[in-house]
């Protein structure tokens, strides 16, 4: 089994990385920091066999260049498209705005330049699998999320279109929403996470969905519970039950 993935030298990637590295996959994997990736990589069973590309998946040729790579090397039977960013943002802000488009340009534009160029072979061989990883957070708008809740939401429909678009090519595509996971992404949060997870547990159940292709999955189930109770909630009582919530830092205050 080969599979490319972005995000992989920590959190969330590392996790499913290591996991699918016990089942004698081959991997692509794809992160910023060499050094970082490099040093990861080498703790993988089967480490010889895995291939490093020290990329920022927002350099659209560049990571298509190697996902490009990888594929020559052999076909690629899961791509799993991890890389993400989670900053506080606020529109108020005329320095937030970049950071808003940071955020899409990581969680959203890269999603889809990781799976555009594995979408021709794969036509060409009648398969394949791709993974884009949301979140719980796509399904309500929350105070200080306003670039990471809205793009996690976009991810979310961006799949669910891309599934009713490659079907017909044999390509199946599944969403993994996760709720929370104890990862660098999480480790400011100034509230409360209810039901979260170690990422080496969320890996296991995340792999474990990969391997059943589901078409979407919420972990913790718990968490799919809370965000059906999410969507359900008029403006009014959500808007009163946030009101008071903690808010995730902003760029400026993790550079202070």
């Amino acid at each position: 089994m080969r599979i490319f993935i972005t995000g992989a030298s920590s959190g969330i990637g590392a996790g499913i990385a290591t996991e699918f590295a016990k089942k004698g996959a081959t991997l692509g994997l794809v992160g910023r920091n060499k050094e970082k990736l490099e040093s990861f990589a080498k703790t993988l069973p089967n480490a010889d066999r895995h291939v490093c590309y020290a990329i920022d998946v927002t350099n659209r040729d560049e990571l298509i260049a190697a996902a490009k790579d990888f594929e020559s090397r052999g076909p690629t039977d899961i791509v799993i498209a991890n890389a993400g960013i989670s900053i506080g943002v606020k529109t108020e802000y005329y320095e937030d705005l970049d950071v808003l488009e940071r955020v899409y340009r990581t969680n959203v534009f890269a999603m889809a330049s990781t799976f555009h160029p594995f979408i021709e072979p794969m036509r060409q061989r009648g398969g394949g699998h791709f993974v884009g990883i949301g979140s719980v957070a796509g399904i309500r708008g929350l105070p200080g999320t306003e670039a990471y809740c809205s793009s996690k939401a976009a991810v979310i429909s961006y799949l669910e279109s891309l599934r009713n678009d490659v079907r017909k090519y044999g390509i199946k595509v599944s969403t993994i929403s996760p709720g929370f996971v104890r990862t660098p992404l999480t480790a400011k949060n100034p509230y409360k996470m209810p039901f979260i997870l170690e990422a080496d547990e969320f890996a296991r159940r995340a792999v474990r969905a990969i391997e059943a292709q589901v078409s979407y999955r919420t972990i913790p189930w718990q968490m799919g519970l809370v965000g059906k109770l999410l969507r359900m909630l008029p403006n009014c009582v959500f808007d009163r039950a946030f009101a008071n919530r903690g808010e995730k830092p902003r760029a400026k205050e993790l550079e202070g």
